[in-house]
């Protein structure tokens, strides 16, 4: 499928594709991926650990090169115009790397002359950031939320409409999350289109507009948050009982789907919580709690991505023959380099592979 500039789509892949070499072989890390990120708001990446995310990320900023397939960012086809868009993009990979020694400002005032961005930059995005009155502490005293937030205001000072933040609170207490969330929710109130990739679904929920979940390498499901909630069906009743192993073997005689939780146990698939209560009283057992089971983005996750969970071994569809995507184009030097703001360290590929 070709994608026009028009489409509405910040980010959009089509048949994508990547497989690294390993010990036992060629092993697939990606296979058919067509992701869609909706131009503007905040749009999480969500998946288990080896299902792709960070070498789709790569792949996108032309730090991995496909096997096939599309990519287009703001309907630009990369890595083939990456060059003519990146401007465009501003990106954190794996922890943020300044030098220890310096000031955030001093830091971000050497990047803004490597990039070209007026000096008033600095300023106005530790301002954005929260970070106006420490900005000439030294990065090494900086707390694990300020050092990633001084990468975040690293990726604001050519103001890129799409901002890829690759597992932004890895690592940080619930104070650093709390402010990178609101930082994160705050730009794609802007008008920007922010993608994370992150498995902290909880933090995903409160400030993700819309959703897409890779399982073993492709898309399983995208779109509103609140509709794949929706559409993973009812969350069950959850039962508070005195006997709740007696409880699960009655519900399940009279045909009730029962499992144990660690208060007490939940039934799904029932239509009235009262054929719960009428069942366990014809057995002498009594609830002392009944309770619908919220629905939410994690309960969604699991069950989409179930097989990831129990280490499905479905073989991942054939090679496509041929037609794989041309390299990045080359940078005078050799190479394209990566943007100043997508800090990155290298991994093997076997490690690439397995995120």
């Amino acid at each position: 499928m070709e994608l026009a500039a028009d489409d509405g789509l910040a980010v959009a892949t089509r048949g994508l594709r990547k497989t690294f070499a390993g010990v036992r072989g060629r092993r697939v890390a990606i296979h058919g991926l067509d992701l869609d990120v909706p131009a503007g708001g905040v749009h999480g990446f969500l998946g288990p650990n080896g299902s792709g995310k960070t070498t789709t990320i790569r792949m996108l900023l032309g730090l991995l090169r496909a096997d096939s397939g599309t990519m287009h960012i703001f309907g630009q086809p990369v890595p083939q115009r990456l060059p003519h868009v990146i401007g465009r993009v501003g990106a954190i990979v794996e922890s943020p790397k300044f030098y220890p020694t310096f000031t955030g400002r001093k830091s971000l005032s050497l990047l803004a002359d490597a990039i070209g961005t007026p000096q008033q930059r600095v300023g106005e995005v530790l301002e954005e950031v929260g970070l106006a009155d420490r900005g000439d502490d030294r990065f090494a005293a900086y707390s694990l939320g300020m050092k990633q937030r001084l990468a975040i205001a690293a990726t604001l000072l050519k103001s890129p409409d799409l901002l890829i933040f690759d597992e932004p609170t890895n690592g940080l207490d619930p104070a650093g999350i709390r402010e990178i969330r609101e930082t994160m929710r705050r730009l794609g109130t802007e008008g920007r289109t922010v993608l994370v990739s992150s498995h902290i679904l909880s933090e995903i929920e409160q400030i993700a507009d819309t959703v897409s979940i890779i399982g073993r390498g492709q898309v399983v499901a995208q779109g509103a948050v609140a509709d794949l909630i929706n559409e993973a069906g009812a969350g069950g009743v959850d039962v508070g009982i005195d006997s709740p192993e007696a409880a699960v073997a009655v519900l399940r005689r009279v045909g009730m789907t029962a499992d144990l939780t660690a208060d007490g146990l939940r039934v799904s698939g029932v239509d009235r919580p009262a054929d719960i209560t009428r069942a366990l009283a014809a057995q002498g057992l009594y609830v002392d709690r009944l309770v619908p089971a919220r629905r939410d983005l994690e309960s969604a996750f699991l069950q989409l991505t179930q097989d990831d969970q129990l280490g499905a071994s479905t073989p991942p569809p054939p090679s496509a023959p041929g037609g794989g995507l041309p390299p990045p184009p080359s940078a005078p030097g050799g190479g394209l380099p990566p943007p100043p703001d997508a800090r990155h360290t290298p991994h093997s590929a076997d490690e690439e592979g397995g995120r």
